[in-house]
């Protein structure tokens, strides 16, 4: 008889076992103690839907429900699986205390991945094979367990703590998800604590997905909301903080909501999309939901937190699942706003040249067509996006024709784009590489984005690479500083 056709909170529910070794509530799994992973979790088995995005706080489960993922596939429906730690040593640590243990305790797995000491097991420490599929464990940092064989089930944990770079291949989770290109079926997880504003991995990739929050009724009114930090209220003795007083107060009737409540409220809680019609699901949850964490525990921890900025930027990223923002300048949006000017559709009487800026992404290439002038005065004259596959030449073909085409100036003459730049930092790198050498004295060239103080803002090409190419770095801090201090600060001219 064919596997009965179950979700991933249904497997789990079904028959995983929680091991002691490290649980707090080891046995029999249950997804009605956190009710906000169903969602999670069903996702992942939703035939409709490729990538899922969790952007957390830490003790909601997650380690958990990777797990529930893993052994879903599994049992239920087999195939190439990859899971990616922040390093190798991680993911060696993962696969000792977190799956072993699973295997172990939870008997539809057991009969599945056979028993390490057996000879021809075909299980090693990173390598597990089962019926139908196999499952590998890679680090980050790791670039040879990035770039093998195919996979169809790709599981990142805690990407924002994966290197920039897996050695000098690039973006290790860009190198990931070429891997699973050849399967129409494939599922992409990113799940992740986030770092810094505007840095942050799983930031980015949550602003490009449907935004689900959980919305939890109020027990007292009844009204649906999200659970947020700044709904927390507790009491104060003189300067003496008591967070055993910590409460929640509804956004409405602001009435004071307990640790007793929370079951109530979680069970009936359910998860919206705030930005609808976008392809990724993604999802956030921070502690104040967590079934294993009180109000007063987690004042308590910000209490002790806030002594110190860096102190306070771990409890942010660990406790809200929210981004830091560094403190530093603005610029205010409004004197900005007001030094617009109009032109086109022409190319300004002003500019002399035109340049082209080229970013590659998973599925599709963007670029940007510049004028420039004297004193570097510069005109945006269009944005496109080309969407497709860049392993694919009619993509790059698209590209080639966009860049021969011809624009119209005031003065009446015709530009085409003189030099044209395209970054290689970890997209298709190799495709790219390919491009700029068949189109060797047509002024395309390779960039890559270098940080740190005092790297220029434009060095000397080098020719170390894989393509041979002439490859440009550019001093990304040094851009910013000059854009910032030079173009868009109020006292810029």
């Amino acid at each position: 008889m064919p596997p009965p056709r179950l979700t991933v909170s249904g497997w789990a529910d079904r028959e995983r076992v929680l091991s002691g070794e490290h649980c707090p509530e080891p046995g029999k799994w249950r997804t009605d103690r956190a009710p906000y992973q169903r969602g999670i979790m069903d996702a992942v088995s939703d035939p409709a839907i490729q990538e899922v995005v969790f952007i957390k706080s830490a003790q909601v489960g997650a380690t958990e429900i990777i797990g529930n993922v893993v052994g879903f596939f599994i049992d239920q429906d087999p195939a190439p699986i990859l899971v990616i730690q922040p390093t190798l040593e991680m993911g060696q640590t993962w696969s000792k205390d977190r799956l072993a243990p699973m295997v172990r305790d939870t008997p539809a797995l057991t009969g599945k991945i056979k028993d390490p000491r057996t000879r021809d097991s075909g299980n090693t420490q990173l390598h597990k094979s089962f019926p139908g599929g196999h499952l590998t464990i890679a680090g980050a940092n790791s670039p040879a367990g990035l770039a093998s064989r195919p996979i169809r089930i790709l599981l990142c944990d805690e990407v924002d703590r994966f290197p920039a770079s897996a050695g000098t291949e690039g973006d290790p989770v860009s190198l990931a998800r070429k891997r699973t290109a050849a399967f129409w079926n494939r599922k992409i997880v990113l799940a992740s604590t986030p770092t810094v504003k505007g840095r942050s991995r799983i930031e980015m990739a949550w602003e490009g997905s449907d935004q689900r929050r959980y919305f939890v009724p109020c027990p007292h009114c009844s009204k649906k909301q999200t659970l947020k930090w700044s709904q927390v209220r507790w009491e104060k003795d003189g300067k003496t903080h008591l967070p055993e007083t910590a409460v929640y107060l509804c956004e409405r009737c602001g009435k004071g909501i307990s640790d007793a409540d929370k079951p109530e409220m979680l069970a009936g809680g359910e998860w919206v999309k705030t930005r609808p019609g976008a392809k990724v699901a993604g999802f956030h949850i921070n502690e104040l939901y967590s079934p294993w964490v009180s109000f007063a525990e987690i004042v308590e921890a910000f209490i002790e937190a806030k002594r110190t900025p860096e102190t306070l930027k771990t409890w942010v990223n660990t406790a809200l699942g929210e981004t830091w923002e560094e403190a530093g300048e603005s610029v205010d949006e409004d004197p900005l706003y007001a030094r617009r000017e109009p032109y086109g559709p022409e190319v300004p009487a002003g500019a002399c040249l035109l340049t082209c800026g080229v970013d590659v992404q998973d599925d599709r290439i963007e670029c940007e067509v510049v004028a420039w002038g004297l004193g570097e005065e510069s005109w945006g004259i269009a944005y496109d996006i080309f969407h497709g596959d860049p392993g694919k030449d009619e993509l790059w073909q698209r590209l080639d024709a966009h860049l021969q085409k011809t624009w119209l100036h005031e003065s009446g003459v015709t530009l085409r784009v003189s030099a044209t730049g395209i970054d290689t930092g970890g997209h298709y790198t190799e495709q790219v590489y390919r491009f700029v050498k068949q189109r060797t004295g047509r002024g395309i060239f390779a960039l890559k984005g270098r940080g740190g103080a005092g790297v220029p803002l434009v060095s000397g090409f080098s020719k170390n690479n894989k393509g041979k190419v002439k490859l440009f770095t550019i001093g990304v801090d040094g851009a910013k500083e000059t854009l910032y201090f030079s173009r868009l600060h109020p006292d810029t001219v």
